[in-house]
């Protein structure tokens, strides 16, 4: 299948819209605490993805039932409120470089948890590209010295676990995506993530003082709920679409490259050589288990 021009440049926002989470979120997490920022985000993606929803409920043949929600509620719960509370949680303790790095491990996670539950077959070219990503991690943790404690093991580890929420979000979900569709598994994803996290927004929101915000941050917030919450996932949904799987799948490898160029330049961030190779040797194995499956 061969896409066309306009699919490219949606694709190109997709990627710089998630790059560009990075920078966001690190530029809100200077005046929002994480947990704050965290539900400002989730319940203004919330709101956002309602008139979608509402659209194309219209269009829908099936919808969900009562019987539905249970699962549509641990969906939410693992791709959504867990992942990007860990995503934010970590950022703010980690650099753009390693959160990007990191985040973008769930295709390793996938393939660990599908084998496990018995839906795909490990092979010994998985088992490699398992082993070479743990390998650059591990470098990754014993050899990049981030200047000025920009990464700390507890946010790459934060982050980490947001991509196993994620991932378990992906074993667990796709049948009910095949059988709801994305925006409807997506909208109880954020709309029931607001609805839980309301009393925690509420109680971080007491005493704060938002009139202190700078436009910045504020600018922040509203780019982390539109871009990479809801635009970049329907851009993602729309390609999965009308284009293969694997070649969609490898514009994520632009992501941390482009996230890692950003720091440098916006935020001052510092690379090195070993945080360069690192990440070369793991994504050397998401790019093994991607080839195999």
């Amino acid at each position: 299948m061969r896409a066309r021009p306009g699919l490219y440049a949606l694709l190109a926002l997709m990627i710089a819209g998630w790059s560009g989470n990075y920078i966001a979120g690190k530029i809100a997490l200077q005046a929002f605490p994480a947990v704050l920022l965290y539900g400002l985000r989730i319940s203004m993606a919330g709101v956002l993805i309602l008139p979608v929803y509402w659209w194309q409920r219209r269009r829908a043949k099936k919808t969900w039932t009562l019987r539905d929600v249970p699962l549509l509620v641990v969906l939410g719960l693992f791709g959504v409120a867990l992942n990007q509370f860990l995503f934010v949680v970590g950022l703010s303790k980690t650099s753009v470089a390693h959160s990007a790095i990191f985040a973008n491990m769930t295709p390793i996670l996938v393939l660990l948890l599908a084998s496990a539950r018995g839906l795909e077959k490990f092979t010994l070219r998985k088992l490699v590209g398992v082993v070479v990503a743990l390998v650059g991690v591990i470098l990754l943790r014993t050899l990049d010295a981030s200047p000025q404690g920009e990464a700390t093991f507890l946010g790459d580890f934060l982050t980490f676990l947001g991509s196993l929420a994620f991932a378990i979000f992906t074993v667990l979900g796709k049948p009910a995506t095949k059988q709801f569709g994305t925006v409807e598994v997506n909208t109880f994803a954020y709309a029931g993530g607001a609805l839980l996290l309301a009393p925690v927004t509420l109680w971080q929101s007491a005493g704060f003082h938002y009139q202190a915000v700078p436009l910045s941050a504020w600018a922040g917030v509203v780019y982390m709920a539109v871009l990479p919450s809801v635009i970049c996932y329907l851009i993602y949904y729309y390609a999965l679409a009308h284009m293969e799987a694997s070649r969609l799948s490898a514009f994520s490898y632009l992501l941390p490259v482009l996230a890692t160029i950003m720091g440098i330049f916006l935020l001052d961030e510092h690379v090195t050589l070993p945080l360069v190779l690192s990440a070369m040797v793991i994504f050397s194995g998401v790019y093994l288990v991607e080839r195999a499956r």
